[in-house]
């Protein structure tokens, strides 16, 4: 089976789409020139071809119909469970897409997302003509989504994106990132924010479910006010299924770093980002949005709910971090930054890690001062998003004990 034909995967989806069916159908971003990105630098963006895609599709469903065949086999009935996981996962005949389908069906999410970063960019009747293959070839899929930028929606008309919802796709995730024009312009992003509402109201005329990205910090000190008022005036005139939070973070990879290193971008403290994300929430009115707070780079995961019913309490979070004494928001950046906290809440369940985490702070403070805890915690944060888990093995001891 490690010689049966594979199918192409792109390097990112949304964080809730991680246990979905990933298949690429354009390569890279078209784009590429946002300054905060840190994804398809250097890589050029490629269509593929309809039969190239029908082909992947194809390989995709023959490899679930093995790992069924296995089940089978096995004595469990075609069902994908822990025992049919850990035999695709840990034996070296089967290839990283067997384990990508085995997971896919474990989960049972019936969902799939396609790659990459602007699929909408396709000619419409040839994604269509993809969207009707895939429903066809899994027919138990019901939901389909994928990325797209506003740039490329509105050079499309609402009847055009009909077909393409009647085909199939049932959500589109754009990266508004914010509503403000001279960020928008300082980005790099090519887009306006007249042209952002534009598209999002296309999207959801065309009868498809719509999540539009923001960043809160990417204003850095200079504008994070008009940032945060501006996204919201924004997000208002386009009302979506979805408001998802995606902080910034300037590791030194992405353009945005050598603004930073040459002083013309200040970022956003923790407790600045706290304040910032308040205004914004404070000044959606009149939508009826999901808000998420679902990725490691957001300080306050519980920031999540249903407008207009959860405004209050999604402020209230903040507000209780807000009210926090310095040494416990300090505890609790570093523990968050380092996988080890979710909410609040936990700097009260865990003493161990609690008193860890503060004894490690104090330590920090005393050999480097102030700056050198902040440096520490930036550190994490960036360690834990680009390198995986080694973020949380700090907070835990694990490293050199």
């Amino acid at each position: 089976m490690k010689d049966h034909p594979g199918f192409e995967q792109g390097p990112i989806r949304p964080p809730n789409e991680a246990r979905s069916l990933l298949l690429r159908i354009t390569r890279n971003c078209p784009w590429n020139r946002c300054l905060f990105c840190p994804v398809y630098k250097n890589r050029k963006f490629s269509l593929r071809s309809v039969d190239e895609i029908k082909q992947d599709i194809l390989a995709a469903r023959q490899i679930a119909d093995d790992i069924r065949s296995l089940s089978k086999r096995s004595g469990f009935s075609g069902q994908v469970n822990d025992a049919v996981i850990t035999t695709i996962f840990n034996e070296a005949q089967y290839h990283d897409n067997y384990r990508s389908i085995a997971a896919w069906l474990y989960y049972d999410t019936r969902a799939c997302f396609l790659q990459d970063a602007d699929n909408l960019v396709m000619v419409s009747d040839d994604l269509a003509e993809i969207l009707e293959f895939l429903r066809k070839t899994f027919p138990d899929i019901n939901r389909v989504t994928t990325y797209s930028r506003s740039r490329t929606i509105i050079r499309k008309s609402v009847a055009s994106l009909k077909k393409i919802r009647k085909a199939g796709l049932d959500r589109i995730h754009i990266g508004l990132e914010t509503g403000y024009d001279p960020l928008l312009k300082l980005m790099k992003k090519g887009v306006s924010a007249a042209q952002q509402i534009d598209a999002g109201q296309r999207i959801i005329a065309a009868g498809m479910e719509l999540s539009e990205y923001i960043m809160p910090g990417l204003g850095g000190r200079e504008m994070w006010r008009e940032h945060a008022l501006e996204t919201a005036r924004v997000l208002n005139r386009i009302d979506p299924h979805f408001i998802r939070l995606r902080s910034l973070r300037v590791p030194e990879r992405i353009p945005l770093y050598q603004n930073l290193t040459d002083g013309t971008f200040t970022p956003q403290t923790d407790d600045m980002l706290a304040e910032e994300i308040r205004l914004l929430i404070e000044n959606l009115d009149g939508i009826h949005s999901a808000i998420t707070s679902d990725h490691i780079m957001n300080l306050l995961e519980e920031v999540s709910g249903s407008l207009p019913k959860d405004k209050g309490t999604m402020l209230d979070v903040i507000t209780k971090y807000q009210m926090l004494s310095d040494q416990d928001r300090l505890i609790y950046r570093a523990g968050r930054r380092g996988g080890a906290y979710h909410s609040t809440d936990d700097l009260q369940k865990d003493p161990a890690t609690y008193h860890k985490i503060k004894n490690l702070v104090a330590d920090i403070r005393l050999k480097e001062g102030s700056k050198g805890v902040d440096a520490f915690i930036s550190g994490l944060a960036d360690r834990y998003i680009y390198r995986g888990l080694e973020g949380l093995r700090v907070i835990q001891g694990l490293e050199g004990s």
